[in-house]
C-alpha cells in the first residue's frame, strides 16, 4: 500500500504540508501514502503536494488501506476519555512519542522539539501539564497542527485536567537537539 497510488473513497479534509492550511480533496483523488505514524497519514498528491490525513479520516483511503493498517480503523478516544488510573508523567512522555513530524519519520521527542514538560497538581485535583515545544523551521505552518495533536493526546491521559501546550521559537531548533535514535533513524550517524 505504501508508495502505491490510492484513490480516496470519499471527500476528505487534509492539512497541506508545510503551510498547515486545510483543504478538501474530492473522492477519487489519487494519493500516494508516504508514512503512517502516530495514527496520521502523510500522502502525496499527483502534483507532489504533501498532505496529512488525520487519524479520524484514515478510512477515506479505502478498504485496502484499512485492511493493511487495522489500527487506523479503530475509533480513538476523545480528550478526557483516556484510560482510568493515577497520573503518571511517563505516560505523558509516551504520548509525546506518538506525535510525528509529517515530513520526517521521527517523533517530536527524538527530534528534540519538546523543550519542557512539567506537571503541576491542581488544587481541585488532577494535574496541569505544561509543554513548551517548537518545530524544525520557524515558518512551518504545521506548528499549530502539532500543538493540537500534543494537547489532544496529553489531555486524554488519566489524571490530566489541563494541557497547556505552547509553541516557542527560543532557543531556535537545530539538528544538535536530535537524539542519537533520531540520527540513526535518518541515517545521519
Amino acid at each position: 500500500m505504501r508508495g502505491m497510488l490510492t484513490p480516496l473513497a470519499r471527500d476528505c479534509e487534509v492539512t497541506l504540508i508545510p503551510s498547515g492550511e486545510r483543504a478538501v480533496m474530492p473522492a477519487g483523488t489519487e494519493v500516494r501514502v508516504l508514512q503512517t505514524l502516530g495514527g496520521n497519514v502523510t500522502v502525496q498528491g499527483d502534483y507532489g503536494q504533501l498532505m496529512r490525513i488525520d487519524e479520524k479520516d484514515a478510512e477515506a483511503l479505502g478498504e485496502d488501506y484499512l485492511a493493511q493498517n487495522p489500527k487506523s480503523a479503530e475509533p480513538q478516544a476523545a480528550a478526557g476519555e483516556g484510560p482510568e488510573g493515577p497520573f503518571d508523567e511517563e505516560r505523558v512522555w509516551e504520548q509525546l512519542r506518538t506525535v510525528y513530524d509529517p515530513e520526517i519519520p521521527v517523533n517530536i521527542v527524538e527530534l528534540g522539539l519538546v523543550y519542557q514538560c512539567k506537571a503541576t497538581p491542581l488544587p481541585e485535583g488532577g494535574q496541569k501539564v505544561e509543554i513548551l515545544m517548537t518545530v524544525t523551521a520557524p515558518g512551518c505552518g504545521m506548528g499549530p497542527v502539532l500543538v493540537d495533536d500534543v494537547r489532544r493526546k496529553v489531555q486524554g491521559l488519566p489524571g490530566v485536567k489541563e494541557a497547556d501546550v505552547q509553541l516557542v521559537w527560543d532557543p531556535p531548533w537545530d539538528q544538535s537537539r536530535m537524539s542519537d535514535v533520531a540520527r540513526l533513524q535518518l541515517g545521519w550517524m
